[in-house]
């Protein structure tokens, strides 16, 4: 685990590069880069600053009341943690991460729920009990095809969704959806999840993202009624809030809140929350395969 940074590091920067580019495009390593390379992982997590208690997050939109078995991170140290950490592209807009005290974020058995937000407007649940989910999800499946070709475009493997992991369904009285996806990505050994709670408020809805391992899925449908019941809107910003004649309604109802990730039609976080699975199954149990891109790749320098 120690080595694992430095070596993902070197595996995507000789991806993204040739010799002949790295020796006359890449600039010389800061004395910043050289130290974060050389950190421990016991080194790096000691730079968050976790957060305990009553969180509010930025622009006040909701509370995470948090217990004593979570603790919390701002946007600013989530995004040191997805790209630092995890080894994926910068750039996140979030409202911060909750993880669990209990394990390592940077181990195999390492997760954490993402917090965003989508200010589309007033989402309306009329046609909860009309969502035919296994149609749904044929439709997503249909999808993959096309979403695949613009991910192998920008350098990385396919990435299918297999099934659901656990069928959607809303809860009326607390206005919050689940639903979870089992995905599997053409270069790693074993598939991924992808658990998605949407919290829907006043004028748009919350978002928390479980970033695990498939094999994970009893630990998270475990712990996440725990983090659902501490993650609310403030008040004036709940769903019983909406004014109809002076609140935006959204444009979509709760099965395009659903089936709208894959297709990229919910933003680029959504996109981007489906690669970090992919991506931290891969830094974990592709370990070998890096290695062996490594290898080949000095090989072919060496001939």
């Amino acid at each position: 685990m120690k080595h694992l940074r430095p070596i993902l590091m070197a595996a995507l920067l000789c991806a993204l590069h040739s010799p002949a580019q790295a020796a006359s495009n890449t600039p010389p390593t800061t004395p910043t880069e050289a130290v974060q390379a050389e950190q421990t992982p016991a080194q790096f997590l000691a730079t968050l600053k976790q957060q305990h208690g009553t969180i509010t997050l930025p622009s006040g939109i909701a509370t995470l009341k948090l217990n004593d078995e979570f603790y919390y991170l701002d946007p600013k140290d989530t995004e040191r943690l997805l790209t630092e950490g995890w080894g994926n592209p910068p750039g996140h807009k979030t409202l911060g991460m909750i993880i669990p005290k209990a394990v390592n974020p940077l181990t195999a058995s390492g997760w954490g729920v993402i917090v965003s937000y989508k200010d589309d407007g007033h989402i309306s649940d009329e046609d909860a009990a009309k969502i035919d989910y296994a149609d749904l999800l044929k439709q997503m499946q249909a999808e993959d095809e096309e979403d695949n070709k613009a991910r192998q475009k920008d350098g990385y493997a396919a990435l299918h969704l297999l099934g659901w992991a656990e069928q959607p369904h809303y809860d009326e009285t607390t206005h919050k959806m689940y639903w979870a996806r089992e995905l599997k990505s053409d270069d790693a050994k074993d598939s991924t999840l992808n658990y998605s709670i949407r919290v829907l408020g006043r004028k748009g809805v919350l978002e928390l993202n479980a970033v695990a391992a498939m094999a994970d899925l009893p630990t998270i449908k475990q712990e996440l009624p725990k983090v659902i019941d501490f993650t609310n809107f403030t008040d004036g910003n709940l769903y019983t809030d909406y004014s109809p004649g002076t609140d935006k309604l959204a444009s979509y109802g709760l099965a395009a809140l659903v089936g709208g990730g894959l297709a990229a039609k919910a933003g680029l976080f959504a996109k981007i929350g489906i690669f970090l699975l992919a991506a931290k199954k891969f830094v974990i149990v592709g370990l070998v395969v890096i290695a062996g891109f490594v290898r080949k790749l000095f090989s072919r320098k060496s001939s």
